[in-house]
């Protein structure tokens, strides 16, 4: 049995029994909500569903990441022990915890030069993504591994785990700025659902814009077997998440498990934690599998920025044409 301490925090969006099974203790992350803060606590103090009742009802949560004192008083029981910790980050492309968690690992070392060392690794993913690679880090190191072969393992396999998102919800994108008001009213006419990934440096990225929920529901089915390990031989894990839309991860969930049957167990579906779900909102599903390497081709292409310039150049004349547009297309679709 490996003699380390495997840590990492609450936006890894798993639930309180897995941490507790697999021996990995969690720091937590704040969110705020009209001018109270709130603890990312896996859900102790409030329910999925009521927290995202309150986003759609109009509340705006505020987060705030893990700070190098919660950092120091999170780890220094272990350090002061003897014992060394692994620690996964959530990814430096969407937070600034993973410096926050370094410096408070330096200052350990120093007020500790005998004691353990934390070692701290920016997973470069999130949500219930971040908490598959740490369900992998928890196989290896439960296999007998040593910190750095441990280490090792998650850095030369963390890009191959694959996450992608699709919305049904832009209120909480047109709240928090992510898009424009002409954006989100041609986008919920259109009914168009963005799908998302997270990229080789850990960062959100648009990927395309499909229109309708069923179209996004198959889509992401087929984008992971576009990407997927083996493909339909697929043997490894599957998880997703879902912020009050259940029903949708769901969906493809059935899909995925149709069409890869040799997956390892049903595929979990987990709700997006309250970090997460502040900037999400209602609306999202998200999956993650191990899959080919993160690179550059998830990259905007050029196409896409040329169509995006394009878009940020519309005047008010063309902007109220696309609506109307969108418009006439809904009108068609309901008399079909």
């Amino acid at each position: 049995m490996s003699d380390f301490v495997l840590t990492c925090e609450s936006a890894a969006d798993r639930t309180r029994e897995f941490f507790a099974a697999r021996n990995i203790p969690v720091v937590c992350f704040h969110y705020e909500i009209d001018d109270v803060v709130y603890t990312d606590d896996l859900y102790q103090s409030i329910t999925p569903d009521k927290f995202f009742a309150q986003i759609a009802a109009g509340a705006m949560p505020k987060t705030s990441q893990v700070s190098v004192g919660e950092y120091e008083e999170f780890w220094e029981p272990f350090v002061a022990e003897g014992k060394d910790v692994l620690h996964l980050t959530l990814s430096s492309g969407i937070s600034g915890t993973y410096g926050s968690a370094c410096v408070a690992a330096q200052m350990l070392a120093d007020r500790y030069p005998q004691g353990g060392k934390v070692r701290v690794i920016d997973s470069l993913g999130a949500s219930s993504g971040f908490g598959l690679l740490l369900e992998y880090a928890a196989d290896v190191r439960d296999s007998g591994a040593s910190l750095d072969e441990t280490a090792a393992w998650i850095e030369e396999h963390k890009l191959n785990l694959h996450h992608w998102f699709f919305s049904t919800d832009l209120s909480s994108y047109l709240r928090g700025g992510r898009i424009s008001a002409a954006s989100a009213i041609i986008g919920t006419a259109l009914k168009i659902c963005p799908l998302m990934t997270v990229d080789c440096e850990g960062k959100l990225s648009p990927r395309e814009k499909i229109r309708t929920k069923k179209r996004a529901i198959s889509e992401m089915a087929k984008t992971m077997m576009a990407h997927v390990l083996d493909g339909a031989d697929y043997s490894g894990k599957c998880i997703m998440s879902h912020s009050a839309c259940r029903e949708d991860a769901e969906a493809v969930a059935a899909l995925i498990e149709e069409q890869v049957p040799q997956l390892k167990g049903k595929i979990e579906i987990n709700d997006i934690g309250t970090l997460i779900g502040s900037h999400t909102g209602p609306g999202t599903v998200a999956l993650f599998f191990m899959g080919d390497k993160r690179v550059d081709l998830f990259a905007p292409s050029r196409r896409c920025m040329i169509a995006q310039t394009k878009t940020a150049r519309l005047t008010f004349v063309g902007r109220a044409l696309l609506l109307r547009l969108a418009f006439l297309s809904a009108e068609e679709e309901a008399v079909q």
